[in-house]
This record gives C-alpha cells, structure tokens and sequence, in this order.
C-alpha cells in the first residue's frame, strides 16, 4: 500500500506597488485570508531582475494613482511595462505574456485594469496583444467612491467568478468608463468576455447613473482575456474581505463577494499544483 503523504504545494501570489499604487496591503490581506501566500514587491525590483515574475503562480496590479494620472489613468506606468529593458534585453511585457502562455494568472484592479487594458493584455480578443479598449472618465465627470452592484456573466468561464452571481462592491475611480473598438465590443459580448457588469439589486442592468458609476459601455465592470486566465476590474474587491466592510452590515445577509474571488483563484490554483504533484508522484 502506498503511504505516500503529498505536501501541500503554497499558492504564491506577486502583489507589485510603487509609482503611486496604494492598495498592495489590502490586496496582500485578501490573498493571505484566502490561504495563499503574499509578497509585496516594489515593481522596481522586477525591472532590475531582483525578483523574478515566474517565481510567482499569479501577478496582481493593485489599485492607485501611478504616475500621478497626469497622462491619463495607467498610461505612463503601461510604458514602462511595455518598453523599459530588463537586464536581459527583454521587457516586463514579454514576460507578462511568457508568464499568461504557460497558464498562469493576471488580477489587475482599478488602474491595475488600465494597465493591462493599455498593454492589450485585455481583452485581446485577437490574441497579439494590441490594445483594443480604454478607460476614459467617467461620464459624471468627477471621482466615484460608493458602492455598486455588479452581475457575473454566467457565460464567462474564469475561475475568479466562479460561484457568484449578483453582489455588492465598492468602486473608487475617476476615469473608469470602458470603451471598445467595434470589433473587440462584438467579441466580448459573443464570448462572455465581458465577466462583470454593473447591476440594480435585482441583477437587471444597470444602463443610466448613479447604478452605473462610470458610463461604460455595455455597463462592463470587468473584462477577462478568452482564456480567462487575466482578469481586469474596475470595483475594487480587495475592499470587501468581510461583512463587516459593507456599509449596511447590520442588515446585509451575503456573504463578502470581494474575499471570495480571492479564495476562488487561490483554491483553483491550489488544486491544479496538487494534481501536477500526484502525476508527478
């Protein structure tokens, strides 16, 4: 009989900060309550090979203000990413899409979502990364910091949302209103890669403001790539790891949607290292 004991193999979450990104904690405290292990990492350290992304089983891009938004949300910051050589000649984004090849995961949320949408690691709906999507201000024409419903696409296969449908979760952005170029918008729609829209409590859409904060088309809050691997979102779950965060906890009966989205990708990623475990045994 064998009496082989497999060790749990840690999920190893890659949260980067620095240039203006300030939600790294909240988004390291999600990870670390969702059972995984979390290293905050200045994204420096990444340009100069101190650290190494594929060491990591998914890269985070919190939530913040990079660069100041002087140039528009995310942009310089996509620059960056795009262009500034590595040690190796090579860039950040190469290695992004080394690291999305070999089916690993990207959470990018607020402007982590501007960052890959301005790279075209999402949607990529034509799959050489170009970039088909913006996010522009909002159509109120000022900051948003409220709570909003969103509805999960049943069509949208991404282990992040798996479970969820209709929940509550607070958005914190000025320049959020998503748009698309005409054959990317076609796309998304006819393969559910729009994963997240704005709701009413009922789960019926949300087509005008304040239930739409931004004015995205569509009324999408979130997008993942087709292989559902990349995820971008505009609310900010990180915000939501307990009942306790909602602001009408006393009434509210649900369950705190945000951690469980970190749980989510934590557990999938969990039993797919220990599948590869038992084959290897």
């Amino acid at each position: 009989m064998d009496h082989t004991v497999l060790t749990p193999v840690p999920v190893k979450a890659l949260v980067l900060t620095g240039f203006g990104i300030n939600c790294e904690n909240e988004m390291a405290a999600a990870y670390t309550l969702a059972g995984a292990q979390a290293h905050i990492v200045h994204i420096n350290d990444i340009f100069d090979d101190s650290v190494q992304i594929h060491d990591f089983d998914i890269i985070n891009f919190p939530g913040g203000f990079s660069f100041g938004d002087d140039l528009g949300s995310g942009k310089v910051m996509a620059n960056k990413i795009k262009y500034k050589k590595l040690p190796s000649g090579r860039t950040l984004f190469d290695e992004l899409i080394k690291f999305i090849r070999a089916g690993r995961f990207i959470l990018g949320i607020c402007n982590g979502f501007q960052f890959l949408v301005r790279l075209g690691l999402l949607p990529n709906t034509s799959g050489h990364f170009e970039q088909e999507a913006a996010l522009e201000p909002n159509d109120s024409g000022h900051f948003e910091d409220r709570w909003v419903y969103c509805r999960v696409n049943p069509k949208n296969k991404t282990p992040f949302l798996h479970g969820l449908d209709i929940f509550p979760v607070p958005v914190r952005h000025g320049e959020g209103k998503l748009v698309l170029t005409p054959a990317a918008e076609t796309t998304v729609v006819r393969d559910g890669l729009d994963a997240l829209t704005y709701c009413l409590a009922d789960g019926s859409p949300a087509t005008t403001y304040p239930a739409n904060p931004n004015g995205s088309v569509r009324q999408i809050a979130a997008l993942t790539d087709p292989s559902g691997h990349v995820l971008g979102m505009m609310p900010h779950p990180e915000a939501f790891l307990s009942v306790y965060n909602h602001p009408n906890r006393m009434q509210y009966t649900g369950e705190a949607a945000g951690l469980r989205i970190f749980q989510n990708i934590v557990n999938h990623i969990h039993a797919r290292k220990r599948n590869q475990t038992s084959v290897k045994a």
